[in-house]
């Protein structure tokens, strides 16, 4: 190819850091169709605080980094970078109108010669079965003639600012060998790490698959293992350590399994796999047992106020936190809303506090007002106290002090990062 003119379609937790990572070296453009999105990260800033304000700053002002809404803006761009969200609907179905949305747009542009990368999670073939003939429709153009393809799975951890875009190993592929090695070129010339090229675009894409589906079914396993010894009056925790002690033993946590990737892209798989006539027991059983952990954790904070004498009938309970993890703005397909809707079953009485999580975001998507002022007005208040998340701010308030009775009122630690002595139980 000419001089590299990169497109990124989709601005949020995947597309930005990624674009103003290609644009210290490309020339690039975000595009989105959020009017306001777009505005806001014109202005500066990205209200997902995955990228700084001084960094989009450096990218506006010192690489020519801009956004838009406009298709007109982006006809001119040869390498456009799809990087859109791949949910489910109410069935667990994927649903890929967003990926034949975006794959519309790219058709609507791209011209003779150019390259089309993917990085939206997929089962393997979504890209060439789904996605490629909906660009050919489009455009006119012919696939693997007038205009080529990859693919190269995110690696974004939303809130890890330690294992960012600039630092993480890339799979890339591509639909030609020439392909490939100018879009693991692209990659690489922008990555501390380099990339791995995988031999083809469906094993690119069941790279990533298993990737969070392996630890969907691990997590699950440390769930399973805490409802057993739970009932047996045993600690999790503790029982994990000891394990660790020896050398080849996995270390992972139990706890509540939300979030954009590891709640949502095993379904991917598993309704592909039964088109091939491979029913995926163990990944099935994965997601239906870590669905119902936020359940389980009202269940068991109920447990813990009858065995401390405790009513729970229009008892006043504050959930800590609402985020699907720590230190992160992020409330996509979170878990904590589970424990709310089956704390509701008992009372009405339910306060959350999340200093991270937008309020309008939060209501808008579930309903649910919250509190994220200051937590000195939370002391003395409830009867239970649950910390679903833990955000570094949670680590200097005293927890027990949120309790009406710091004596009889109930602590469950979901995160299981309490002293002892502060919490009643944990997961």
């Amino acid at each position: 190819m000419d001089s590299i003119k990169i497109c990124v379609i989709g601005l949020g937790y995947v597309g930005l850091p990624l674009a103003r990572l290609f644009s210290t070296k490309y020339p690039t453009v975000g595009f989105d169709m959020n009017q306001s999105r777009v505005d806001a990260l014109n202005s500066g800033h990205d209200a997902t605080l995955e990228v700084s304000d001084e960094l989009l700053k450096d990218a506006i002002d010192n690489h020519g980094f801009r956004c838009t809404t406009d298709i007109e803006q982006i006809r001119d761009c040869n390498f456009y970078v799809v990087a859109v969200p791949t949910p489910v609907d109410d069935n667990n179905r994927p649903d890929l109108r967003p990926l034949w949305g975006a794959s519309e747009t790219v058709g609507k542009v791209i011209a003779k010669g150019d390259i089309v990368v993917y990085e939206s999670t997929v089962y393997p073939g979504v890209t060439e079965e789904e996605c490629l003939p909906v660009v050919e429709r489009v455009s006119g153009l012919k696939f693997n003639e007038d205009f080529f393809a990859g693919y190269s799975p995110e690696r974004i951890n939303p809130g890890d600012k330690l294992h960012t875009v600039e630092k993480i190993k890339k799979v890339t592929s591509g639909s030609t060998p020439e392909i490939a090695d100018i879009v693991d070129g692209v990659y690489n010339s922008v990555l501390v790490n380099g990339t791995h090229k995988a031999p083809s675009i469906k094993v690119a894409e069941a790279s990533k698959i298993i990737e969070n589906s392996q630890r969907d079914v691990n997590i699950a396993f440390m769930n399973e293992l805490a409802k057993i010894f739970n009932a047996m009056g045993i600690d999790t925790h503790d029982v994990i350590e000891a394990a660790a002690s020896k050398w080849n033993f996995i270390k992972l946590s139990p706890g509540l399994v939300g979030g954009h990737c590891i709640s949502v892209d095993p379904y991917y798989l598993i309704q592909k796999a039964q088109v091939y006539g491979v029913l995926p027991r163990i990944m099935f059983s994965a997601r239906r047992l870590n669905d119902g952990m936020g359940a389980y954790v009202a269940n068991q904070t109920i447990k813990a106020m009858n065995l401390k004498g405790v009513k729970v009938k229009d008892a006043k309970i504050l959930i800590l936190g609402i985020t699907f993890k720590e230190n992160c703005p992020d409330i996509r397909n979170t878990k904590i809303v589970d424990i709310y809707h089956t704390l509701r079953e008992y009372t009405s009485d339910i306060t959350v506090y999340d200093p991270w999580a937008s309020p309008g975001a939060v209501e808008h998507e579930y309903g649910i007002k919250i509190d994220t002022g200051n937590p000195e007005n939370l002391r003395g208040r409830f009867d239970a106290v649950i910390l679903g998340v833990a955000h570094n701010q949670f680590a200097d308030i005293d927890i027990r002090s949120l309790l009406n009775n710091p004596e009889e009122g109930v602590v469950y630690d979901v995160k299981g990062i309490l002293p002892r002595e502060t919490a009643d139980a944990r997961l």
